[in-house]
């Protein structure tokens, strides 16, 4: 069984209808081993809607934190996401190889925000509106990484508790996922992509006022 965790601004109604991820989880929907955990009207940062569910005492084997505005492309997501599961211990679909000083995204390794050589990056991912958009393929997948994309990570939610590892709650809306990664890399946990066919509405927020802030504060935590 796989929790899929979402946390959105839309009310219950518009998320099923408007938003990519409702819309796709009601195509999978004859999936019963996929189980949605969804936060309706959401104000809080995601770290505390995904440390809610990793605690959980009837959370599933597998858990999955995903954005609202995914759509699932992969009508074999489940078995997709449980093979990676058992290769590794924390799965996206995008990553980078390595991490350099100071990195302030797993695509760029300067605040410059200049896309990592390809050498680095692994993955492939949609972008559109639409389900099945234009893919950018960042490198070949799957590989072992330090760096995820937070768009999508998954990982056994036993291990999770085993190593005490949660996401830092004073990241809200970036940076959880780059603390996360180095976290679980401090943890002794093996990252890696694997091929998981999603389409993704945004390309991010990078350089924003709010990005900059969260920026400085994962640079006062880690300072290598």
């Amino acid at each position: 069984m796989l929790d899929l965790i979402c946390a959105t601004r839309l009310t219950a109604p518009d998320f099923w209808t408007r938003s990519a991820l409702g819309q796709s989880l009601r195509r999978l929907a004859y999936d019963h081993r996929l189980k949605p955990h969804v936060a309706f009207e959401n104000r809080r940062g995601l770290p505390a809607v995904y440390n809610e569910r990793i605690a959980a005492p009837d959370a599933e084997p597998l858990l999955m934190f995903i954005h609202d505005d995914v759509w699932l492309d992969d009508h074999f997501f489940v078995e997709h996401t449980t093979a990676a599961l058992e290769a590794a211990d924390v799965i996206g679909v995008a990553g980078n190889r390595r991490r350099v000083p100071g990195q302030p995204s797993w695509a760029f390794p300067t605040p410059r925000l200049e896309w990592d050589d390809s050498a680095h990056l692994s993955g492939t991912v949609g972008h559109a509106q639409h389900p099945f958009g234009t893919l950018a393929h960042f490198g070949p997948t799957p590989a072992p990484c330090e760096l995820l994309d937070g768009v999508l990570l998954a990982a056994r939610r036993d291990l999770l508790r085993e190593k005490q590892l949660r996401f830092d709650e004073r990241f809200d809306f970036h940076f959880y996922d780059m603390d996360f990664c180095r976290s679980a890399r401090q943890a002794g946990l093996r990252l890696t992509t694997w091929p998981i066919a999603i389409t993704h509405q945004s390309k991010g927020n990078a350089g924003s006022a709010d990005w900059r802030r969260n920026y400085d504060a994962y640079l006062a935590k880690w300072t290598d």
